[in-house]
């Protein structure tokens, strides 16, 4: 099964989501080859000392929304790594549905990249994010 499909599964209810899904309360919205949307419910549990929504929350929201991107665009046999990833954050967040909306901006044979925006309830930006993937293919996308 292409990671295509398996998330096309989760979104239709047929398989589980992941461990870090369950546990960050991600909602996969939509998966499209080379796209991808996640929401979560920024709340106090989720907040820094200053009392905002701490980035590295963001920061896996927008890395589970690029990830998926990426992934929904290779074959059975690949898998994939993040090799990079970079958030620009612009406004903080306390209560707030959050939304992170990933697009594929170019791939090439082995390496991809991929840029998201998050944003809030409102659809105001709150930050930016961009990753750079590996495909791995034969034995490096064993185990995987």
């Amino acid at each position: 099964m292409t990671i295509l499909e398996h998330y096309r599964r989760v979104l239709n209810g047929e398989l589980e989501q992941s461990p870090v899904e369950s546990l960050m309360g991600l909602k996969l919205i939509s998966v499209e080859e080379g796209e991808a949307t996640y929401e979560m419910q920024a709340s106090e549990q989720h907040a820094n000392p200053q009392g905002t929504c701490n980035g590295g929350i963001i920061g896996i929201l927008a890395d589970m929304a690029m990830g998926i991107a990426y992934g929904s665009t290779l074959q059975e046999d690949e898998t994939f790594t993040t090799i990079e990833m970079k958030v620009n954050f612009f406004k903080p967040v306390w209560k707030s549905k959050i939304k992170a909306h990933a697009t594929l901006y170019k791939r090439g044979q082995t390496i991809g990249f991929i840029h998201c925006d998050i944003t809030d309830e409102n659809g105001k930006l709150i930050a930016h994010a961009s990753s750079t993937c590996m495909t791995l293919r034969g034995d490096k996308a064993q185990g995987r």
